[in-house]
């Protein structure tokens, strides 16, 4: 058999520091010409973006929006789907994220026309409900971070002597350790290439920055700054054909690039997260060659380019209650999803947000109605609200942080929220019964927390 190979790039047009008047560019300069490179190569794969995401490039450049339409009606890319708003999915409300998975779920089916099957979720933060989420908004499937799941071996983490932390940024440069201690272990390797099936039913496919990480590099151009060189074409064979190896001892894939499609075009968010450098979104044109290149060397080294939906019709699942296993809090990167509760612009907004989104649970009750059949301006109060908890006006800690615009943002959103669920009281006649929610009240506390935020000096200014 075969091995087969899934890249899937994944969009997110509220990157933080990525202006929102760059974002047409993005949308030109990364999204349109990894379509491109896809058309005019007949490649396969598959690609993942928020509801906003595809709203953003519907609006913004529908001529882009019908080459991704076109890709997905030919097999050419497998739409894959996370919550509308890219938020940390294990520092949301389960009722937020589930919300906002059906609403991103609406959103591709109305623009893209194909109701996607596989489910992301974003920066792989993680919480024993979240599965059960995935399932209940209508997804059979979905990529997990293989990373997250080893670490919580212990032989695992002895041996690469990695640790979570709530103020740590990531591991993501040592992630190495792991594949060097199960490169020959297929007891863990099976973990990355084969599908495998949650307690609940819903099937995993796994992705490891043990692949991503150097493929990152490579596109960058850049050294990890504890190597003379940066990652070159034939290191990137070398660890296609490792692993090809391993395929065919232990399962039937793997997926080396599940990382964010703005890589290819642009920096996007690399010198910031790598060497605390106020440089964002910079145009790096050879990216685009080198994810060619990428692509090139795994058809020359026999793989056979897939989506997560073929991988799971073509092979067994088996059984995997290990991911009852992973670290509630943990994130991708080997990093944490806790650490971005632990920023200062999450101390501060995250507890108003929760405070609105109460308000909408109590007015719903009151009036009859559930968060799954919410009038107009409630639905739109809990979208609003939802957008306010966008992670990427909560990220990165001190020294980076945000943009002033994505915290700006995120305010915006409150405010808007709070409008709605008083123009809801109002139009139900219950305005007056403000010890439901007081929406004159909530303006001010969010008045508040915007004279703090906006007062704060931010990274790049």
């Amino acid at each position: 058999m075969e091995a087969k190979i899934i890249f899937m790039p994944h969009a997110n047009i509220q990157y933080s520091q990525l202006q929102p008047e760059k974002r047409l560019w993005v949308i030109r300069n990364c999204y349109e010409k990894l379509f491109d490179l896809i058309a005019e190569g007949g490649y396969k794969m598959a690609f993942e973006a928020s509801g906003i995401t595809i709203e953003e490039i519907a609006v913004k450049a529908p001529d882009c929006l019908e080459k991704l339409k076109k890709l997905v009606q030919e097999g050419k890319i497998e739409p894959v789907a996370s919550p509308y708003i890219h938020f940390m999915v294990a520092n949301v409300p389960k009722e937020v994220c589930l919300h906002s998975l059906r609403l991103s779920l609406d959103v591709w089916e109305k623009y893209v026309g194909r109701r996607p099957v596989i489910g992301w979720n974003p920066e792989c933060g993680w919480a024993e409900y979240i599965l059960d989420v995935y399932k209940e908004a209508g997804l059979k499937a979905m990529v997990m971070d293989a990373d997250s799941l080893l670490l919580s071996f212990d032989e695992i983490r002895k041996a690469t002597e990695l640790r979570f932390d709530v103020q740590g940024h990531s591991n993501k440069n040592h992630l190495f350790k792991i594949e060097e201690y199960i490169k020959d272990k297929s007891n863990f390797l099976r973990f990355i290439t084969n599908p495998s099936v949650a307690p609940n039913g819903l099937k995993l496919i796994f992705r490891s920055d043990c692949m991503a990480n150097i493929m990152l590099w490579y596109l960058m151009g850049a050294s990890e700054g504890m190597r003379d060189k940066a990652p070159d074409l034939q290191e990137i064979r070398e660890m296609l054909l490792n692993w090809k190896q391993r395929i065919s001892e232990t399962g039937s894939f793997i997926m080396p690039y599940a990382e964010d499609a703005e890589y290819i075009g642009s920096t996007a968010y690399f010198y910031v997260k790598q060497f605390n450098q106020a440089r964002f979104f910079e145009e790096e044109p050879g990216s685009v060659e080198r994810f060619q290149n990428i692509l090139r060397a795994a058809e020359e080294t026999g793989y056979e380019f897939s989506t997560p939906s073929e991988v799971l019709a073509a092979g067994e699942s088996f059984e995997n209650p290990y991911v009852e296993m992973i670290e509630n809090g943990v994130a991708w990167h080997g990093g944490t999803a806790k650490a971005w509760t632990n920023t200062e612009y999450s101390r501060i907004m995250d507890p108003v947000c929760l405070s609105i989104l109460n308000g909408i649970e109590t007015v719903a009750k009151h009036l009859g109605q559930s968060l799954d059949a919410l009038d107009s301006d409630l639905n739109q109060a809990m979208i609003a609200v939802s957008k306010a908890w966008v992670s990427d006006s909560r990220w990165p800690p001190l020294p980076t942080s945000p943009g002033r615009f994505n915290v700006r943002e995120s305010l915006d959103d409150m405010y808007e929220s709070n409008d709605l669920i008083e123009a809801a009281m109002r139009n139900h006649g219950i305005l007056n019964k403000r010890s439901l929610y007081s929406p004159d009240l909530m303006r001010t506390q969010i008045r508040l927390i915007d004279d703090i935020l906006m007062d704060m000096k931010y990274f790049g200014e």
